[in-house]
């Protein structure tokens, strides 16, 4: 059900499903609606009641102390007309907050039409070749919009905020005839309100359906598609009477590259002649359509979810406290028991973002209720009752093995588990990110771990950071042997870092840097003269070691 506290009218839904859709409206069409249900038989009680969110029945009756409120639209799907009777005769008499302001359904019967009449309930005729999959996210997605605004007349001053139904009404409005917006895929996005010199072409896509077969056959044989993907031509296509279809108009929507070249495509808007020529300027408007579509289609394919912001909360994304019970009610997870964090970061070549919705496949193949998110450079997984920590590892161990060996991306992963209680989520996923900023450089066989199995990388790591952070810790000293070095043309840092590393045995050291003992032990005395520091001294060694790890962490 969407319920955002945003509303519109009846009449503003109808338009926005258009004639080709909506075949008839009886009741109130100024009711405002903000809230939308799918239902079918099944979903209706015995006695008429509608569940609403909790599945509580609405009846009046016996659960009328804890009745939920109805939907304001119910979307009838598989309703059979006496089911639809006995639903609509159940409703009379029932307080407003019980009933649904309107109902759609593609039932004729005048005795449903005249049942929802009397219980005081919209009644929306919907076309019988009308596809649910189709008008319901339709119906949703003008619910879930902000409130309407007035488009402007120029498509070139269309605001920030403009949908494509705004900007398919202005450019009607301006090239004449009726606009039509439609994905890669040819479905309907949006479009402006047809008349009735609307052929079958345009009723048929704004139903949800193909349109002729015959038709579609010609504009593949005409190469429109083809020129559509190339760029931005506006084609030309002429009416075909034998096929019903009238004079169009259509211009390519393509994803600028970064060079602001024309990139992948987008879709297409698509403009009928209607009774009047189109305008002298029509080409231009139609591309400057399409540059402004592609914008909003960007927009609103990066703009994160309602479900993917709250997912984003879950993990504390974005510092916010969560209600978990309500939250956890919206996503179908279990409020409490053990749950498994897991976090992604990329290392070397290659980005995460190629392989995000692998990942989530990934994860949903190994816990179909497992939820998955993004955020800049990493994502996080969440796996709910979590048992087994061998498992999770040998899970993620085998999916960073396999894009690294099909996607040549290499991962690094960190898991937290044993997490009691959703609530938790946020402070695990801090804790996976301490790992993956602790283990930059861990080696491939450590590249999946956890807090516990890497703790003395992830704290080093973030005392270096706080000496790195704060100036007055930095040892000019240290500077010191680094400008010798670079105005020498010398590698006493190296040679010193060697010496450290080896905890003192010059041989070792030595094959490390590939010179000769000799050498090294001169290097050595080179640096303690630089800098004054003495090597036997563990004081000395210890913070000269601490010093370079910090300059190296920092680049």
């Amino acid at each position: 059900m969407t319920d955002d506290g945003r509303a519109i009218t009846l009449r503003e839904l109808v338009d926005a499903l258009d004639t080709a859709v909506v075949t008839a409206v009886v009741g109130d069409p100024h009711a405002v609606v903000s809230s939308v249900a799918l239902v079918d038989g099944a979903d209706l009680a015995v006695d008429g009641g509608v569940a609403g969110d909790d599945g509580v029945t609405g009846d009046g009756g016996a659960a009328g102390d804890v009745a939920s409120a109805a939907p304001d639209v119910c979307v009838h799907v598989g309703v059979r007309d006496d089911e639809a009777l006995a639903y609509f005769t159940s409703l009379t008499g029932r307080s407003v907050s019980l009933r649904p302001r309107a109902v759609l359904s593609k039932t004729t019967s005048p005795d449903v039409r005249e049942a929802a009449r009397i219980a005081g309930v919209a009644f929306v005729e919907v076309h019988p070749r009308a596809r649910w999959d189709h008008v319901f996210p339709r119906v949703q997605w003008m619910l879930d919009r902000s409130p309407r605004h007035s488009a402007p007349a120029d498509p070139d001053l269309l605001a920030a905020d403009t949908d494509l139904f705004d900007l398919a009404q202005s450019v009607a409005r301006n090239a004449g005839g009726m606009v039509s917006i439609e994905d890669a895929a040819s479905r309907v996005l949006a479009h402006s309100p047809s008349d009735e010199t609307a052929d079958e072409l345009r009723t048929l896509s704004i139903l949800g359906r193909e349109g002729p077969r015959d038709y579609l056959r010609v504009l593949h044989r005409w190469g429109v598609y083809d020129r559509l993907r190339t760029g931005d031509e506006v084609v030309d296509v002429p009416a075909r009477a034998e096929l019903g279809t009238k004079r169009r108009l259509v211009v390519g929507i393509h994803e600028p590259d970064d060079d602001g070249e024309t990139g992948r495509t987008l879709g297409s808007i698509w403009l009928q002649q209607g009774e009047k020529p189109f305008s002298s300027d029509a080409a231009d408007v139609l591309r400057g359509a399409a540059a402004i579509a592609a914008r909003i289609i960007v927009r609103t394919h990066n703009a994160p979810s309602t479900e993917e912001l709250l997912i984003q909360r879950l993990f504390g994304l974005h510092g916010e406290g969560v209600d978990v019970p309500s939250l956890a009610g919206a996503l179908n997870l279990p409020s409490a028991g053990p749950v498994a964090v897991l976090g992604f970061a990329a290392s070397g070549p290659g980005h995460l973002g190629r392989v995000g919705s692998v990942l989530r496949l990934h994860a949903s193949a190994f816990r179909r209720d497992s939820v998955t998110t993004m955020l800049d450079d990493r994502a996080y997984v969440l796996l709910p009752s979590y048992t087994s920590g061998q498992a999770v590892a040998a899970w993620a161990r085998q999916l960073v093995g396999s894009l690294e060996e099909t996607r040549s991306v290499v991962l690094r992963a960190a898991i937290a588990g044993g997490v009691a209680h959703l609530g938790d989520v946020a402070a695990a996923r801090a804790e996976v990110d301490r790992v993956l900023d602790g283990t930059a450089a861990t080696p491939p066989e450590g590249r999946v771990t956890t807090l516990a199995e890497s703790r003395t990388a992830v704290l080093l790591g973030e005392i270096l950071d706080l000496v790195g952070a704060r100036p007055e810790l930095h040892d000019p000293r240290v500077d010191a042997l680094r400008a010798y070095d670079d105005r020498h043309g010398t590698e006493l840092r190296a040679s010193a870092a060697a010496f450290l590393t080896g905890r003192g045995d010059v041989r070792s050291a030595a094959e490390r840097v590939r010179v000769h003992p000799n050498t090294l032990r001169y290097r050595l005395r080179r640096a303690e003269q630089v800098t004054g520091l003495d090597l036997r001294d563990p004081s000395d060694r210890l913070l000269l070691e601490l010093q370079l790890a910090m300059r190296s962490r920092r680049g």
